[in-house]
């Protein structure tokens, strides 16, 4: 019932952020990864295309503020998300993917505080987290630490080094853009990308890449 009542309360909040966002002020740390390569070569990013780059997750933290009128101060929110094809591509000419949100608010969150979460991950993902299948509260574990950014939450595992080796040869570079909407993100190498949950209808687990992000949002 909890979540069946957050999933439905999201799409009047993502709504309404749109007219309140510009008075509203939230600052925070932002984490993902997807299952595609962020800096690669050419080669490696035309054969994910059709074959990878389907899935991600993203994490916000909240260090202080609002959405929506409501204060958010400390809390976490994870999106773990699932495309009908590459979420990447439509950057480089491909076309946008229809997803699906699995959705984990923060479980010391007051109920407008879930909705709040919900309406700022649909809205700081670009509508990426706007579909949400199913919305949980849980104990979200999100640790930002000296060389990683880790995650923790029910059926999440995501980790994110710092420091990428920004190696340019054989082509590669970096392709793509953060899905969140982001102060500043630095490409990071991820570690951990698992999700193991029901809701989507598949699981993923899909570590040591170059397909990760770190790096701070305010809206």
């Amino acid at each position: 019932m909890r979540s069946t009542a957050l999933v439905a309360a999201v799409i009047g909040l993502a709504a309404a952020s749109t007219l309140s966002a510009r008075t509203a002020t939230v600052k925070g740390t932002y984490v993902e990864a997807r299952t595609s390569e962020v800096f690669a070569g050419a080669c490696v990013i035309n054969s994910e295309v059709d074959t990878a780059g389907r899935e991600a997750l993203l994490a916000w933290k909240v260090d202080k503020g609002t959405f929506n009128g409501i204060r958010l101060d400390g809390l976490s929110v994870v999106a773990a998300v699932a495309g009908d094809k590459n979420l990447s591509v439509h950057e480089i000419g491909g076309e946008v993917a229809k997803a699906r949100a699995a959705v984990f608010v923060d479980e010391r969150a007051t109920e407008p505080q879930r909705r709040a979460l919900l309406a700022m991950a649909a809205t700081l993902s670009k509508g990426l987290a706007s579909t949400v299948v199913e919305a949980t509260p849980a104990a979200i574990e999100f640790v930002d630490g000296m060389h990683d950014i880790r995650v923790a939450t029910k059926g999440v595992r995501l980790a994110v080094q710092k420091h990428l080796d920004h190696d340019a040869s054989c082509g590669n570079k970096q392709w793509f853009q953060p899905f969140s909407t982001v102060d500043q993100a630095d490409l990071g190498a991820t570690v951990q990308n698992a999700f193991a949950g029901r809701s989507l209808g598949i699981t993923w687990s899909d570590p040591d890449k170059r397909s990760g992000f770190v790096g701070t949002f305010s809206y």
